[in-house]
């Protein structure tokens, strides 16, 4: 259960990162408070599932899902390029991030 916790949170991370972009400095009510909801249940996963898995492992496992995510919907909706070059940077640090709940 910790695992798929930390999993959500993860994907959660890439919202609030999204939503903050989105909020143009807070400006904005619906980023701001997706980004606020967002905030407060990643983390709140994340400590969740760092009480029966390894801070360093569940840190960089949420770190590594929320990044790729946040970069591949930047990709997927037109706000940053794409290249053969990133995406096989975000597949190696997935398989990274894979590795790690393996060994785990």
């Amino acid at each position: 259960m910790s695992w798929f916790v930390l999993v959500i949170s993860g994907v959660l991370e890439a919202v609030w990162a999204t939503a903050l972009g989105r909020s143009e400095g807070f400006t904005r009510l619906v980023p701001s408070v997706t980004f606020a909801a967002a905030l407060l249940a990643s983390m709140a996963g994340l400590a969740w599932a760092m009480r029966t898995l390894p801070v360093g492992t569940s840190y960089a496992v949420w770190v590594g899902i929320g990044a790729t995510l946040t970069v591949a919907y930047a990709m997927a909706s037109g706000e940053e390029s794409v290249s053969a070059l990133k995406v096989l940077l975000l597949v190696g640090l997935v398989g990274c991030v894979t590795g790690l709940k393996l060994l785990h």
